[in-house]
């Protein structure tokens, strides 16, 4: 499975768009909607520069590509909607995939994905160097929706 324009559009809205490297809250250099490397895995450096939108939307679009990767690995037992593979791309995306693999929040998605509790498991992450975060709260508010939104 891969992410939607649904899910990148939820991800490019949160991360905002930065043509010039700078140092996100975790302290990493990053560029464009949120990206820590490039297609070829080297790490963005402070002074990067993207040329335009278009060039940081093709360098998202190529990180998420391994994000979809190991969300799907990591889920490959349970069957996901695109929403809530969505959902889990753009809060991997976030928090980190190795966070992700450890977390309570993956844990109950693979032992009941419509387990109305997860929403609860998104907010929990909310935090930035130990404190609340308004926009990372705001953020896994969206991602929790998304995830529990209806097919039709």
């Amino acid at each position: 499975m891969n992410i939607s324009k649904t899910g990148i559009q939820l991800v490019k809205d949160f991360e905002g768009l930065r043509l010039n490297a700078y140092k996100c809250s975790a302290g990493m250099p990053t560029i464009g909607y949120g990206s820590c490397f490039y297609p070829d895995k080297s790490n963005v450096k402070m002074g990067d520069v993207l040329r335009d939108k278009e060039e940081a939307e093709i360098l998202l679009i190529n990180t998420l590509e391994d994000y979809d990767i190991y969300v799907s690995k990591y889920t490959r037992s349970v069957k996901l909607t695109q929403y809530q593979f969505d959902a889990l791309v753009s809060f991997a995306f976030n928090i980190g995939l190795g966070n992700l693999s450890k977390s309570t929040l993956l844990k109950m998605v693979l032992t009941n994905p419509n387990d109305p509790k997860i929403a609860a498991e998104f907010l929990k992450w909310n935090r930035g160097g130990g404190v609340v975060l308004k926009g990372l709260t705001k953020r896994r508010q969206k991602e929790a929706e998304l995830y529990f939104k209806k097919v039709v």
